[in-house]
């Protein structure tokens, strides 16, 4: 690459004041992880983000499954600007990957066919009598943590290091799909060098993991696992993942997607009850979100962070990172009573729990 070449790999990420778009499936899966987010922005990094309850879901999923069609799809976005602009800011941040490049979608459609957002702007006045002007920046919340990687790295109460070794920890990153393989200028890297992820667990000081199906696809792939008969599809596509990367042995995976944490986490479940094959050290390998990833480095309570959400347990990680934790108030709800703890499977029996 020629000297000067990495400039076209980066983009303009706002440093402030962003109105947050929340994903409709995120909290099904990891609920901690939104709140999280807010969390850093607002308590660590001392940020203005708006977190509006009154924005829907963008139509993403059915719309990339032919169930919505475009013009009601860019009347919704259209109204997610309007609700933006309402509330006096300029810079959007999804927090899914389907949403983020869905609004870039809708947007470059716009730029190159000016008709159709005029025909946007008339069917929302007409629906709600709202009018809108479009976002200035629009930044995934992957990128916004991405940009003040460094400030957290500054506050941070474990490094990801090895507390017994002192050795770097190694990390898998999985972008998603969405976030540079649709409009590759819009991520940071594009396409080619992502490196969201990758900064984001070389600034905390972990290393990563290039292994030969870095880039392949989690297994998701909404009409892989949305049609019954295409699973097979999904978990064959996640398996192939999980093979090349064992042999590098990495202590976690991250993600910056919906849907990839879960199906990384989950299909690994399912591997090792249908095959009893598990990839980690101990089990499975813990499969995290970055703002959990940046909330455990910031020294959160991994249980508030919902870490028991997941089914590949996360406890061999905690143990290298050296986090303080109770064992014992894994399964404990918010008013301290236990809610029990799901059945034992060979993930779970993989690592025996001080409970």
């Amino acid at each position: 690459m020629k000297k000067g070449n990495w400039l076209e790999y980066q983009k303009e990420i706002a440093d402030d004041r962003y109105y947050y778009v929340r994903s409709c499936i995120r909290q099904n899966f990891f609920p901690g992880s939104e709140a999280a987010f807010l969390d850093i922005m607002r308590n660590v990094l001392g940020k203005d983000v708006c977190d509006d309850p009154n924005h829907t879901s963008c139509t993403g999923i059915g719309y990339h499954s032919d169930i919505v069609p475009v013009e009601t799809t860019m009347t919704v976005v259209a109204r997610q600007f309007a609700m933006m602009t309402a509330a006096g800011y300029e810079n959007l941040a999804p927090s899914c990957i389907t949403s983020f490049g869905l609004y870039q979608e809708i947007l470059d459609m716009w730029h190159h066919f000016p008709d159709m957002e005029a025909k946007a702007r008339e069917m929302l006045y007409k629906a709600t009598g709202r009018e809108f002007d479009k976002p200035k920046n629009v930044a995934h919340a992957s990128d916004i943590i991405f940009h003040h990687r460094e400030e957290i790295a500054r506050q941070a109460k474990y490094r990801l290091v090895d507390a017994v070794t002192g050795k770097s920890l190694r990390g898998v990153e999985h972008i998603g799909c969405h976030y540079a393989k649709v409009f590759p200028d819009k991520g940071v890297g594009g396409a080619e060098f992502p490196y969201v992820l990758a900064g984001m667990i070389e600034s905390w000081g972990g290393t990563v993991v290039d292994y030969p199906e870095r880039r392949h696809c989690c297994g998701f792939g909404f009409r892989n696992y949305l049609v019954m008969a295409n699973r097979g599809y999904s978990i064959a596509n996640s398996k192939k993942k999980f093979e090349s990367m064992a042999p590098f042995k990495p202590d976690f995976i991250l993600t910056n997607c919906p849907g990839c944490p879960m199906f990384l986490d989950r299909w690994q479940y399912a591997i090792s009850e249908m095959e009893g094959v598990t990839y980690g050290e101990k089990g499975g390998i813990p499969v995290l979100t970055y703002e959990e990833l940046a909330g455990l480095v910031l020294g959160r309570d991994p249980w508030k962070l919902g870490l028991q959400m997941h089914q590949v347990p996360v406890e061999p990680l905690l143990d290298k990172l050296g986090v303080d934790y109770d064992p014992g108030a894994k399964y404990l709800g918010k008013d301290g009573k236990y809610i029990g703890k799901p059945a034992d499977t060979m993930l779970s029996n993989c690592y025996c729990s001080p409970m």
